[in-house]
């Protein structure tokens, strides 16, 4: 035992605990703050509410605190947005004033203190990042450009499972083939590549390392450390363990993918009129103009690895595991893609248009199981008011997004996986933020771009699936098994189940 240490540490909470104590008194007089659980000193509300902050968890507290409420955790002030409008005004109405990203000491190193677009601060690095990331990855020419290696994919991840003869019987996982899937969509895009198949030594090795990024930063365990700094020694091997990944992920980025990529810029045109072919490319003209530098090129193929590839992927795989439990969802689906296509057709991307189901479905998925309930978490960077409350400079500002779309109060039967209500009580509601019950991207400045992508691929994936085959639990089970896994802001099936995929003779 290093009694030293010890020592400092029971100092320094003794100190501490007064200073927290006189500066609670002086901001209490002063501010009129968010209600919440009273907080005691150091720990705050830490020690009453514990740290798996999910969005279950806090719409439990919203119900006992009301649509704005603070939790002070340690030294941080959290405060969780649960009601429309005030969702609309974080989002919206001030969406300058609480426009910027607050991060934890752990998205700290895995975003370079905020060299992304995802994490920084509302300013002119992050104007100037998602303007350069728009043009390669945002737009209807790029959804135009690469919507056949989609369905290409698609029809890949049918011809693989058709030719497991397992998959019609013990079933098979899903996950794994779409998973190859979502990451040869978006290297498509990124690098101009593809992965062969599963076994493909990089892909494994690709897959694994953005697991563990995503397992270390998505965990609550380091939560205490993050809250109160004064434990924050406690958490040097979990951090340690943060830097080492990190650091291998960007090396295999630039290795693998990104020097690659500029040896074969260096020797071929790109395409016949001498422009730019894949989203990298434009990346790499702007890195050369002097706009950004090679650390903002990597923290962008970061961005992507994670926000793109892994959220879509989750939404994907909760679509599927609540059609094969509503097998009458599933059945109506299918028919209509044979009554509108035509038996056999295959799906593709302009055909999603014309199927007000498959889009009614997708819009369920994403309401009951969706990806990112809490949005990524936004930041005032100055003392700002909201619904009369003061909010202190650097508060982490929640909007509990799933709330807003499973709240009784607003929604018929919300518990329920029921597409019907999109063509009927809520057929004016669309993903792109027009209500503010239903923010599965968020809405404003800050939203998430890689809705563009997202849509077609979730309808080419799941129309593809669920036309080529009829997917139901493997044998013993009625029904799969869809408990929760939720993480700092994220939200994926516990269990990647088997599903049998009885394959349909057109």
């Amino acid at each position: 035992m290093d009694f030293v240490f010890v020592e400092k540490l029971l100092v320094g909470l003794l100190a501490a605990v007064v200073g927290a104590i006189v500066v609670s008194k002086i901001r209490g007089r002063k501010l009129r703050l968010p209600p919440g659980p009273f907080p005691v000193p150091i720990f705050g509300n830490w020690l009453q509410v514990g740290d798996d902050l999910n969005h279950r968890n806090l719409a439990a507290m919203a119900r006992k605190f009301g649509e704005v409420f603070l939790l002070r955790m340690g030294q941080r002030n959290l405060v969780v947005v649960s009601s429309p409008p005030l969702a609309r005004e974080v989002l919206h109405t001030q969406g300058v004033e609480f426009g910027s990203r607050t991060r934890n000491v752990v998205f700290d190193i895995f975003t370079g203190e905020g060299q992304d677009m995802v994490f920084t601060v509302y300013g002119d690095h992050w104007r100037k990042m998602r303007r350069i990331m728009t043009v390669p990855f945002f737009t209807n020419k790029v959804v135009q450009q690469y919507r056949p290696g989609w369905e290409a994919e698609a029809a890949f991840v049918v011809d693989n499972v058709r030719a497991d003869p397992r998959a019609a019987t013990d079933g098979v996982v899903l996950r794994r083939h779409l998973q190859l899937m979502m990451y040869n969509n978006m290297y498509r895009i990124m690098f101009d590549r593809r992965f062969e198949s599963m076994d493909d030594p990089l892909f494994l090795r690709l897959r694994a390392l953005n697991g563990e990024r995503s397992r270390l930063a998505q965990s609550f365990e380091y939560n205490y450390g993050d809250f109160i700094p004064i434990l924050r020694p406690f958490l040097r091997g979990y951090l340690r363990l943060c830097k080492e990944v990190k650091e291998t992920r960007l090396k295999l980025f630039k290795d693998y993918f990104l020097d690659e990529r500029k040896k074969l810029v260096s020797t071929k045109a790109m395409d016949n009129n001498g422009g730019l072919k894949c989203a990298i490319d434009h990346i790499l003209e702007a890195e050369q103009k002097g706009e950004i530098n090679e650390d903002n090129v990597l923290y962008i193929i970061e961005n992507i690895n994670v926000a793109a590839i892994e959220t879509t992927l989750w939404s994907i795989e909760w679509g599927l595991a609540e059609l094969v439990n509503h097998p009458e969802i599933q059945q109506k689906l299918r028919d209509e893609m044979d009554a509108v296509l035509g038996v056999g057709h295959q799906i593709t991307e302009p055909d999603t248009h014309r199927l007000p189901y498959l889009q009614a479905v997708i819009k369920e998925t994403l309401r009951l199981r969706m990806a990112i309930p809490l949005l990524v978490p936004h930041m005032n960077l100055h003392d700002a008011k909201l619904a009369g409350y003061n909010i202190p400079a650097e508060s982490k500002i929640l909007v509990n997004a799933w709330f807003l779309a499973n709240n009784p109060e607003q929604w018929k039967r919300p518990d329920e996986f029921r597409p019907e209500r999109f063509l009927e009580e809520e057929k004016h509601v669309e993903a792109n933020g027009n209500d503010f019950r239903y923010l599965p991207f968020g809405v404003g400045r800050r939203s998430c771009p890689g809705i563009i992508l997202a849509l077609p691929i979730l309808g080419i994936t799941i129309g593809r699936l669920v036309q080529n085959f009829v997917l139901s639990p493997p044998p013993g089970q009625d029904k799969l098994d869809t408990t929760e896994k939720g993480g700092q802001f994220s939200l994926h099936i516990l269990k990647h189940s088997t599903i049998v995929a009885k394959p349909r003779v057109f």
